[in-house]
Formats: C-alpha cells, sequence, structure tokens
C-alpha cells in the first residue's frame, strides 16, 4: 500500500525544493484531486488546505497497493505484517469520518498507485494535484511518474513539505550538496524551523463534495478480512489507529508538563509492557496522523513554560529532531538501504545463516530475554526503544553476525511505526555500519534486561512455557538443573529451545571481526565522513 514504506534501491542524485507547479491558465472552480499517502489528517494538511480552496470538486482517495498486501508471517521479505495493517486501517476510517463531517468522503482504490492516479486525473478531468511530499524512494519514484504525466497535461501540482520539520533538500543544499552524518551537524545546518511561530490550520470548515467518480471502482475502506488477513491470529496492538486518537493521545501526553520537560531519552524500562514508558506516538508520526509540526509546537510551549528542561540529544524534542536528520541522510544517500553501494556503510562480512535468522525473528533463540522481545513484536508490532537496541545488536555485532538488512526486512514488516529512512538509519547504527564505531560495545542478551526486570516477569508474559522457572534461572534457564526444569515444566531444548550459540564466544569473535573489517575499510577506503 502507498503508505507503506518500500526497500526500493533508488534514490535522488538531484534536489527540487520547489513543490508548487501552478498552471496559469487554471480557472477558479476546477476540479482538485487530494492524494493520501501518508498525512492521514485533517490538521495541519497543508495539501489539503490548498485543494479545498477555490475547487468546484475535490477528490480525497487513497491507493491500496496489492504489492505490499500478501500476507505472509514467514517471510525474510518486507511485507506488511497485521498490526500495520490493521492501524492503517483503522486510520482510514477515521479520515473517512472526518471527511464525512465535512462534507466529502474517502475514495479508495486498490491497484498500483501511478497508473491509478494518472487514470483518475484523466477521467476526473482534474486541473489540480495536491499531496504531501515523501522523500522515501519509492514515493520519490512513483511521484516523477505521476508528476511527468500531470506536467504535460497542464494540471497544477501542490505537493509542500509537512510530514517533517525540515526540507531534507534544504538540509542537504546548506552542506555543500551532501547530508550531514552527525546529529550535531544538522543541528547547527538546520536551526529553528522557519514556520515554528506561526499558526497552522488545524481545522477546515468545509470540503468541497465529490464529483462523478465515472468509470473508476472506488470503495469504502476494506476489513483486513477483505484483505486476506482473516486467518492470522495476532494479540490485539496497544494502538488504535487514526487522527483522533493521535491527537487524544498527544493531550494526554503533553498535560503532564514536568514529564514532557524532563524526559530524557537514555532512560526508561524496555520490560514495561501493562504500561510501557514511551509516548506511544510515533506509529502515529509514521502515518501522519499526528503532524510532527504540530507536536514540535506543543513541546516547545511546554518548554517555555517550564524553565528547568532536557536539551537535545535526550529530549523529547530530540526524537523528533533524530527523525528528520534519518530522513535528511536517507534522502541525500544513495543506496541508503544496502551495504553494498551505500558510500557511507562500512563493508562488513557478515554470516549468510537463515538458520539463525530464522531463529531471531521467530523468538527461539534460546535466550529468553532476546525471545521474548522478538514476541512482543510479532503480536504488538511494537517494543521500546532498548528493547529494539537489544534484539538487533544481538543480530548483529554482538551475537549473531548476520547481515543487518535481514533484521532491517524484519522490523520493516512487523513494526507499526517502521519508517523506512529511519528504520534503515537505526539498523546502519546499531550495527555499527555507520554513524557508530562503538562495536565493543555489546547488549548482554542476559544481565541487560535483569537489570530492569530481575524477577522476569516481561519474560513470563511473552513465553509462558518460562512462566514456572525459578527467578534465579529465569535469563538463564539452561543453567537450571534437571530437577528444575522438571518442576518448571520446562526442559530445555525440548519445551524451549537451547541457546543458538555461546554469547561470550560469539561476542569475541564479533568483535575481532569487526576490528579487522574497520582496518579493512580503512586502507580500501569504502566509506566516507562528512
Amino acid at each position: 500500500m502507498t503508505s507503506v514504506s518500500s526497500s526500493s534501491h533508488c534514490c535522488p542524485t538531484r534536489f527540487s525544493i520547489s513543490s508548487f507547479h501552478r498552471n496559469p491558465k487554471m480557472k477558479s472552480g476546477s476540479n482538485s484531486l487530494m492524494w493520501f499517502r501518508k498525512g492521514l489528517r485533517i490538521h495541519d494538511n497543508p495539501a489539503l488546505e490548498h485543494a479545498a480552496k477555490n475547487s468546484a470538486y475535490v477528490y480525497p482517495i487513497f491507493v491500496i497497493d496489492p504489492h505490499y498486501m500478501k500476507p505472509d508471517p514467514t517471510a525474510f521479505s518486507p511485507l506488511a505484517g497485521l498490526n500495520r495493517i490493521r492501524f492503517l486501517l483503522e486510520s482510514l476510517v477515521d479520515l473517512d469520518s472526518s471527511l464525512k463531517k465535512l462534507g466529502s468522503r474517502l475514495l479508495v482504490l486498490h491497484g498500483e498507485p501511478g497508473d491509478l492516479v494518472i487514470r483518475c486525473l484523466k477521467e476526473w478531468n482534474v486541473k489540480r494535484l495536491c499531496y504531501e511530499y515523501d522523500t522515501d524512494p519509492y514515493y520519490q519514484a512513483l511521484d516523477r511518474k505521476v508528476r511527468n504525466y500531470a506536467s504535460e497535461s497542464g494540471i497544477e501540482i501542490f505537493s509542500p513539505v509537512s510530514h517533517t520539520l525540515f526540507h531534507p533538500a534544504e538540509i542537504i543544499q546548506k552542506n555543500g550538496g551532501n547530508p550531514p552524518l552527525s546529529y550535531q551537524s544538522f543541528l547547527k545546518l538546520a536551526g529553528e524551523p522557519h514556520w515554528s511561530s506561526s499558526s497552522l490550520c488545524m481545522t477546515l470548515s468545509m470540503i468541497p463534495p465529490i464529483g462523478d467518480t465515472g468509470n473508476c471502482e472506488v470503495s469504502e475502506v476494506p476489513t483486513v478480512k477483505q484483505l486476506g488477513y482473516g486467518d492470522i491470529q495476532e494479540e490485539s496492538s496497544l494502538f488504535k489507529g487514526g487522527e483522533s486518537e493521535a491527537l487524544r493521545r498527544l493531550k494526554e501526553s503533553t498535560n503532564d508538563k514536568e514529564c514532557v520537560a524532563n524526559f530524557y531519552k537514555p532512560m526508561g524500562d524496555p520490560s514495561a509492557f501493562i504500561k510501557p514508558e514511551r509516548t506511544l506516538l510515533s506509529p502515529y508520526l509514521k502515518f501522519g496522523c499526528l503532524s510532527s509540526r504540530y507536536f514540535y509546537q506543543c513541546i516547545k510551549e511546554v518548554q517555555n513554560e517550564v524553565k528547568n528542561h532536557t536539551s537535545p540529544p535526550s529530549s523529547l524534542m530530540r526524537q523528533l529532531l533524530w527523525r528528520d536528520f534519518f530522513y535528511t541522510v536517507g534522502f541525500g544517500t544513495p543506496n541508503f538501504d544496502c551495504m553494498r553501494g551505500n558510500a557511507i556503510c562500512k563493508q562488513i562480512p557478515w554470516n549468510n545463516d537463515d538458520e539463525l535468522l530464522a531463529a531471531w525473528r521467530d523468538g527461539r533463540t534460546g535466550f529468553p530475554w532476546i525471545d521474548a522481545i522478538m514476541v512482543q513484536l510479532h503480536k504488538w508490532g511494537w517494543i521500546h526503544n532498548m528493547a529494539r537496541h537489544s534484539v538487533a545488536c544481538f543480530l548483529t555485532r554482538g551475537d549473531l553476525f548476520v547481515h543487518w538488512e535481514k533484521g532491517r526486512d524484519v522490523f520493516e514488516r512487523l513494526l507499526i511505526d517502521s519508517d523506512w529512512a529511519i528504520n534503515n538509519g537505526n539498523w546502519l547504527w546499531v550495527s555499527c555500519s555507520s554513524f557508530s564505531t562503538q562495536y565493543h560495545r555489546v547488549f548482554s542478551p542476559t544481565w541487560f534486561g535483569k537489570k530492569y526486570d530481575p524477577s522476569g516477569a516481561y519474560i513470563r508474559h511473552f513465553l509462558p512455557v518460562l512462566k514456572d522457572m525459578p527467578e534465579e534461572y529465569i535469563y538463564e534457564p539452561w543453567t537450571a538443573p534437571l530437577s528444575i526444569q522438571t518442576m518448571a515444566n520446562c526442559i530445555i531444548g525440548k519445551d524451549y529451545p537451547k541457546p543458538v550459540i555461546c554469547h561470550d564466544v560469539a561476542s569475541k569473535d564479533g568483535k575481532r571481526k569487526f576490528a579487522a573489517a574497520y582496518e579493512l575499510n580503512k586502507k580500501n577506503k569504502w566509506y566516507g565522513n562528512r
């Protein structure tokens, strides 16, 4: 579907900051097409606001792309998991409800987005095409196809930047044509957003009606069963999709001004599952149910009221700024989602072991802390930031030495909030392939979780096979005597797997491989620092 990121390997090499192509012959009262992809909201949606002005008819559409809809829970490919599909559909239902209150509704189409949008432009006699600018390679390629047709046909194009705080092309231009590769250099270049003190449009009074849809097959928002996901059983998610829920959660989060002001990124308990210690707004930002610009202004308002507050890189504001940092680097780096051909990625001789990958992906490594996190990921479509780091480190530099691209694909498919630039950026970081060089710092698959949750409540919840294992063995059940395993109704190697590796041996071997690879990268100059 068009709002699930692709892992396309293309990347723009030329940057256009202009996003408004006006047709001087266009008359007031012409038809407009509002193409929703991300940006599934009414508030702070300048593309929708522009479409609603001086239009006789406005056609709000969302295209479900079958390329992303095949339900395949065991694949290594980045197909969308049920939790993300459910969240998206809930967001579309909420958007449709909001549009109906404004005199319109959402038109859902199924098929190849570029072809369908062009067909709609033709059949509906559209003179103005509006959509939110997107930096992902998939959207860049898709937009070029549609934009070429629109330009040749004299159709006005309005594609404002409103998914991010800054336009990545502008940051890259300030940096001499290259993306900044450190967070601090990004902050210096970015400065304060030019719109930060402006009033954002939070509502619309009305939207012109929908005209005749002709022969284009439009439908209501489908259900997960209609999309073929009916036989997949997953636990109910923490998240309900949609702008209404996003704004409710934002209000709830920012009501506690001291909490917002004192937010400190490295803190938090990754084992907290009854009430996770996060704002839980990331899926809403990913799909654009919540405007990142509005979120930014809300945080600034709190910081202005509370004198003492944390600062980037540890503050809540850091979350938004770091998001833009990865968007900028991803936009300006060809093959950002690959090791090969990626100028900022170190070349590492990763293992090609699908058995180890499958054990990690399916929560069968024999390390309860790692396996519980992966089970939570499958069931909820969300895990704590430090839990993500734990399992990513275990797969790559810490223990299994499996290629970060493989782990990236699993996260891309299963995480509700997976975002192309952020997902790839984090995997490059955690695998020490880029941004970070501290490969010698490894998360222990036993002690890291134990310091937060010594009793193992998190493990017992997500791995019920271990629920009766005594506290002293819950993180390392293979060390329990057979009599203890029998009493706990969990025989290691039968009811729960033995560890797939020895952590001490594997981590030392990984450090040795990294040291050799880093030295070779320096000699061959396979990666750069700008």
